[in-house]
């Protein structure tokens, strides 16, 4: 699947792909959109990402709209819905909402900018959520993402994540598809 960082620059202090930008790749593609968006009002930019082709929609759970209703939202666009949490926010924050999801991004960088150092106590926080998920009898996946790289993949999946964000590791590399290879199969 491909991610996409959707940012207004109020949630965060940065900007990030417009939906205009998504609609452009998906012309061209058919694989999975991810469309992570950290924003403020989430509700405002559902039928613009579901129009430009967002298969998965992820928000903060830390945004000024009511979780219930922006996942509602989302579900009545026929797309999947996905909750996100910024480093600092508790795991509790999420789980009145983990049966109405199909998602949990665990952020390991603050949220807004790219190439930041992976927080090794997300690992911790990964297993934390997986432990919960599979005490509910859930069926939903863990995304991590923020400083993730080839080393960090294996380690992270070991705990529990099912979804890997890379954007720095590949993109800065000299051997792209070596490392996306490395991601996929947790291999160093």
């Amino acid at each position: 699947m491909l991610h996409f960082d959707v940012m207004d620059g109020e949630f965060v202090p940065n900007f990030g792909i417009s939906p205009p930008f998504i609609a452009a790749v998906r012309q061209i593609t058919q694989v999975s959109f991810d469309v992570h968006i950290m924003v403020t009002h989430p509700l405002r930019y559902i039928n613009a990402l579901v129009a430009a082709g967002a298969n998965l929609i992820t928000f903060h759970i830390e945004s000024a709209d009511a979780p219930d209703e922006v996942i509602s939202a989302i579900k009545a666009q026929g797309v999947k819905p996905g909750l996100a949490l910024s480093p600092k926010t508790p795991i509790s924050a999420v789980i009145p909402y983990l049966s109405d999801v199909d998602l949990i991004l665990r952020m390991s960088v603050e949220p807004g900018f790219g190439g930041q150092a992976f927080q090794p106590n997300t690992l911790e926080k990964i297993a934390e959520l997986r432990q919960i998920i599979q005490k509910l009898d859930l069926r939903l996946d863990i995304s991590v993402d923020g400083g993730v790289t080839t080393e960090i993949a294996p380690l992270a999946i070991d705990q529990g994540a099912t979804i890997l964000v890379a954007g720095t590791a590949i993109f800065g590399s000299q051997q792209p598809e070596t490392v996306i290879q490395q991601l996929r199969t947790g291999t160093t």
